[in-house]
């Protein structure tokens, strides 16, 4: 009897190490630095590929065009402002995949904060305000005082207006940054930054100057006040600064812009836009060779995403947007400049020698580019014109512009030489004779940047931002825009069943729930 009693108290003592599941490590055991990989992915994703950005604002800014018919017609949504079959699908993507990488995120903070790893959790707060924030610019009101809190009890998260979430998001983030310390936990598992701290807090600094420069039609004060403190803190200071997220396809994380180009159907209908390629050949871009070829005659030549087309900056030609290869009244071939179908017999393109993107974009393995050197440098210069920040508008212009040419290197294709770069800038210099002369310059070159680096979003919510550039929208039959460019994305259905009344009150204060509704900081045109 005292031997069963000893052998009972003895698997009482250790009972909860004994049927604790390897497998599923508590909190104490746990390392949260391994969920900031798969939080980064996600961002990633939110940032590509059919979860939106490709299928809606590529070519809502017109950098792409695509004749959507045949097997890809679920680019009508984009390039004719159209319903698809999956549209409401589509409509979710950015919602989903920003909530999920934000939960996350939170999940990390929390289990960090047990473990007492602070820097940790402040990584884990820029990148959260960056994912939100994101979400908010294509969505407007979201829950954020009130969201992430289900464990706590909250089910149905108030939504906030725009303004308040920017505010509480600002805020947040100068908090996280100024939590950051060098001799506190070290960053594991850092697939953009491995663990460089001082990187993580140029990151932080340049989002929030991302984020301040949206104020500026609505709250130029505010906007001034951020700007400063984001220029205080230090921003991306070169190239070696890019917030790039790797892809990796042999382990199932391939880039999802490059996983739609490689379609078939991608491959023949996706082309770059006139107004891109036309702006590029405007000013002799030394991209231009790189990102863009004119496949060879034919339609298997045309279908083929392997072979390779002719880069000859001479023989580009981008494709109007709001066409279709349906023989009607909007077919291409009805456009006064249709260079005129391609191949003979019964292997013929029709669509014609237009541009497309080149392999670059069809590499599964190519970096996602979330922010770059280029892209603030250039907001640093929008910020100096608008009297923001001190500084020289024409240098942040030429910084930014030469690093957009080196980091376009990156992608794993070609890159501009020194020297073509310095032959750009003699040629191309900022126009400084007045302040919108400036700004129009230095926003083109977000635009097309941004659009190069397949970062869609962010070149449509900085058109919303400024107006420039000056784009003239398609107005085709049964659009859902009347015929306008879409400034935001309704809504997925899915919360009107699990959040009515939070949703309703964000609609009502917003002014409704459609793609033309503007969104509180949206005035630039």
């Amino acid at each position: 009897m005292l031997c069963s009693f000893l052998v009972i108290t003895s698997c009482d003592d250790r009972f909860e190490e004994l049927n604790t599941d390897p497998n599923r490590p508590g909190a104490d055991i746990f390392d949260p630095n391994l969920i900031l990989p798969v939080a980064t992915y996600g961002y990633g994703d939110m940032l590509t590929g059919y979860s939106g950005p490709i299928l809606f604002q590529s070519m809502w800014i017109q950098a792409l065009a695509s004749t959507s018919t045949g097997g890809a017609n679920y680019y009508s949504n984009a390039d004719k402002y159209v319903i698809s079959g999956s549209t409401n699908s589509y409509i979710q993507g950015v919602w989903n995949n920003g909530y999920t990488v934000a939960s996350r995120l939170n999940q990390m903070q929390s289990l960090a904060e047990l473990n007492g790893l602070t820097n940790l959790m402040g990584v884990g707060e820029i990148f959260k305000v960056s994912a939100l924030s994101f979400v908010s610019d294509v969505y407007g009101d979201v829950p954020y005082s009130e969201g992430l809190q289900a464990e706590e009890g909250i089910t149905q998260p108030e939504f906030d207006s725009q303004s308040q979430a920017y505010m509480a998001m600002l805020t947040d983030l100068e908090a996280a940054l100024n939590a950051l310390n060098p001799d506190a936990d070290p960053i594991r598992n850092d697939v953009i930054y491995d663990g460089d701290l001082s990187k993580w807090r140029k990151f932080g600094y340049s989002v929030m100057l991302k984020m301040a420069l949206r104020l500026g039609n609505v709250d130029p004060a505010a906007a001034e006040t951020w700007v400063q403190k984001a220029v205080a803190g230090g921003v991306f200071d070169s190239t070696d600064d890019d917030a790039l997220i790797p892809s990796d396809q042999a382990n199932g994380y391939a880039n999802q812009n490059a996983n739609a180009l490689n379609v078939v159907d991608d491959v023949y209908e996706v082309r770059w836009s006139d107004n891109m390629i036309d702006f590029l050949k405007s000013t002799n871009d030394p991209r231009l060779p790189i990102v863009a070829e004119v496949p060879p005659a034919g339609l298997s030549a045309n279908r083929d995403g392997v072979i390779e087309g002719n880069n000859d900056p001479a023989v580009q030609i981008g494709l109007p947007n709001g066409y279709d290869l349906t023989g009607g009244q909007f077919d291409i071939s009805n456009h006064p400049d249709f260079p005129g179908p391609t191949g003979s017999g019964g292997n013929v393109a029709t669509i014609g020698a237009y541009s497309r993107p080149t392999g670059i974009y069809r590499d599964r393995d190519a970096p996602i580019f979330a922010l770059t050197y280029a892209e603030v440098q250039l907001l640093l210069a929008d910020a100096v014109v608008r009297g923001f920040a001190s500084g020289s508008a024409s240098d942040f212009y030429s910084n930014g512009v030469e690093g957009a040419f080196i980091t376009l290197g990156k992608f794993g294709g070609g890159s501009v030489s020194p020297a073509d770069a310095t032959s750009y800038l003699e040629a191309n210099s900022l126009d400084q004779s007045t302040p919108e002369a400036a700004l129009e310059m230095i926003n083109e070159q977000i635009w097309a940047t941004t659009s190069i680096f397949a970062n869609y979003v962010e070149a449509w919510n900085n058109w919303k931002r400024t107006g420039y550039p000056e784009l003239t929208p398609v107005n085709f039959p049964g659009n859902f825009s009347s015929g306008q460019i879409p400034r935001r994305q309704p809504y997925p259905a899915g919360e009107s069943s699990v959040n009515q009344e939070s949703l309703n009150s964000a609609i009502s204060r917003m002014g409704g729930d459609d793609w033309i509704t503007r969104t509180w900081w949206d005035g630039g045109n």
